[in-house]
């Protein structure tokens, strides 16, 4: 019986190429996810269908100047159009993507039943040729009255996974649930 949950356990376990950066920092946001979510955060997907959406405009322009019916002679002005509007939407995508993404992995609405209006931006950085994983909790809009102030946490991913490259589950889990707890006792501004 014994054999059968440590085989469970070992097929769960979250495992991560330790010589891979951006497996080990997929595996820790994966797990900021789940942690997130399983404390009664909803997940606001509004900024993800954005930028699928600009992405798809994107996809159709590029589609219809290929396969427009004329050809290149006679559609000449056709295709500075869709070049241009290819190069605007791009760069619309472009600035969603670095002003209102960031290093954000996650989105939220407030928790049912809070007096705050403002959900939770979890954003993350792991540095190249660095082991020390950032994760920082914030409001989705800081100027709102009910925002907190930010708080961080910084860490050496050589504290979250075993030498196997499995993930220490429990430890990283206590440490993101005190710094949620520490956001949500955090002193709210004064304006």
């Amino acid at each position: 019986m014994q054999e059968k949950k440590a085989e469970t356990a070992n097929k769960n376990a979250k495992k991560a190429n330790l010589l891979d950066h951006g497996s080990i920092k997929h595996i820790l946001d994966e797990s900021v996810t789940e942690i997130v979510k399983s404390r009664g955060y909803v997940e606001d997907v509004r900024m993800s269908n954005i930028r699928l959406l600009l992405g798809t405009i994107i996809i159709v322009i590029a589609l219809v100047a290929q396969f427009y019916k004329k050809k290149f002679p006679e559609n000449r002005d056709f295709l500075i159009g869709c070049i241009v509007l290819y190069i605007v939407f791009n760069g619309v995508l472009q600035l969603v993507i670095y002003t209102k993404e960031k290093n954000a992995i996650l989105f939220t609405y407030p928790t049912a039943g809070s007096v705050t209006s403002t959900g939770l931006v979890v954003s993350s950085k792991l540095p190249r040729f660095s082991d020390l994983y950032t994760l920082t909790i914030a409001s989705a809009d800081p100027k709102s009255i009910s925002a907190g102030k930010p708080v961080e946490l910084t860490k050496s991913v050589t504290q979250c996974f075993t030498k196997d490259g499995v993930l220490v589950e429990g430890l990283f889990w206590k440490d993101v649930e005190t710094l949620i707890n520490d956001y949500a006792t955090e002193p709210k501004k004064k304006k």
